[in-house]
């Protein structure tokens, strides 16, 4: 419980002090894959929804439906792969995937805007058969950086679902050319994030682990 409040804590802090400095999502992507990956997918996806509820209380957003669901999803496909488990964040890309596809806009979108959300899916199977024993393995391989881009990747996709199958760009008056003018260069913005997120996995992610590993009695994940 006290890993969770310090973790929905930062969560929060993160969201607040990203704007205006965000692109479009906010800085609490960057302590996603760290929340899925010590505190694995429970506790995990508890902090980043309570985190990010708070975030947006004390700093109300527009587009708050988004990112309250799509940032602990992010977490839980996280937490998943980190425990070694593919089926489920398969799962939920199958649906979440298939949703798009049948929606017309899904075959009308251009299909370079959710690349990124295919790589990783098809790197979902391979990155949880190496994240097993990932609290012994993470100084060995730095299998955080995979784990971080499926977490983002999965994040975006949860938006995209939000958006369009669900149907929240209806309720926000959208028409089709302005989901488009959206959708289009969002997915540009995505592709620079998705290469932050990475960069600070890597110069970030992997010292922090390797601390962790050095407190004793502690492994991850923990749920």
């Amino acid at each position: 419980m006290a890993l969770i409040s310090v973790f929905a804590a930062v969560h929060a802090v993160l969201y607040i002090a990203s704007y205006p400095l965000a692109l479009w999502r906010n800085w609490a992507i960057y302590l996603e894959p760290i929340e899925g990956i010590v505190l694995g997918p429970w506790a995990g996806f508890s902090a980043a929804i309570v985190g990010s509820i708070i975030g947006r209380t004390i700093m109300p957003d527009p587009f708050w439906m988004f990112g309250i669901v799509a940032e602990p999803v992010g977490v839980l496909a996280v937490g998943f792969l980190a425990k070694g488990k593919w089926k489920p964040v398969m799962l939920l890309y199958g649906v979440m995937l298939s949703a798009y596809f049948v929606h017309p806009f899904g075959r009308w979108l251009p299909y370079w805007a959710i690349l990124d959300v295919l790589l990783a899916l098809c790197l979902v199977y391979p990155v949880a058969r190496l994240s097993r024993n990932l609290h012994q393995r993470v100084g060995r391989l730095p299998v955080t950086v995979p784990l971080s881009f499926i977490g983002t990747a999965s994040d975006a996709l949860t938006r995209i679902f939000l958006l369009i199958p669900v149907g929240l760009y209806s309720l926000m008056n959208w028409t089709s050319n302005m989901v488009y003018d959206a959708f289009v260069p969002l997915a540009i913005l995505s592709y620079v994030e998705d290469l932050q997120v990475v960069i600070v996995s890597f110069l970030v992610g992997v010292p922090l682990l390797l601390a962790l590993r050095r407190v004793p009695g502690f492994e991850y994940p923990l749920t």
